[in-house]
């Protein structure tokens, strides 16, 4: 069901960033056209150059490129998705979205989309189970916004826990779900 489809990635700074790129290898191996914004932090744990290679179009991360003034419109970006998933999605990100903050392009992509947006989750168990988390989560859900549970196991922090993010191929048939 994703053949075809026009899928936005948004990657924000998380360990679990490595992820993503799987899980755009299995975007595009489904047939989907997908196009990756990332935030500034996300470039320190997952270059854009691994994530331009394996979605087969530039990496969006700034409004602009300095370089030549290059508009790259938000609300474009919002108009052209069938579907945008933010994997891994950051309580920081998460807090954002929930009180539409829109301090940086993935934040400005999401409030102008209007295609199903997921999130799949990646922090810390505290982080993951503090009752500020869960509720901005709670009223991400009442927005419409369907979430790929984390996984339970072996974190960053060496603690072990639910907060893990879901697994790319898990996000992959999510998404089919949620597009067909």
């Amino acid at each position: 069901m994703l053949e075809g489809k026009h899928i936005i990635v948004g990657v924000t700074g998380s360990i679990a960033a490595y992820k993503a790129a799987s899980l755009v290898r299995g975007l595009v191996k489904a047939g989907a056209e997908v196009r990756v914004v990332m935030t500034p932090l996300a470039k320190q744990f997952i270059t854009p150059l691994t994530m331009a290679t394996l979605s087969r179009n530039p990496i969006l991360v700034e409004f602009f490129n300095p370089e030549n003034g290059e508009w790259n419109s938000h609300v474009s970006l919002g108009e052209w998705a069938d579907a945008f998933v933010v994997a891994p999605a950051t309580a920081n990100t998460l807090a954002k979205m929930a009180a539409g903050i829109a301090d940086n392009l993935l934040l400005t992509t999401y409030l102008s989309a209007r295609c199903p947006i997921v999130i799949a989750p990646a922090m810390d168990l505290e982080m993951y189970a503090h009752p500020t988390t869960q509720a901005n989560i709670a009223t991400l859900r009442a927005l419409g916004v369907e979430v790929v549970e984390p996984g339970d196991g072996e974190l960053a922090s060496g603690l072990s826990g639910k907060g893990r993010m879901a697994e790319p191929e898990e996000i992959v048939d999510f998404l089919d779900g949620v597009l067909c």
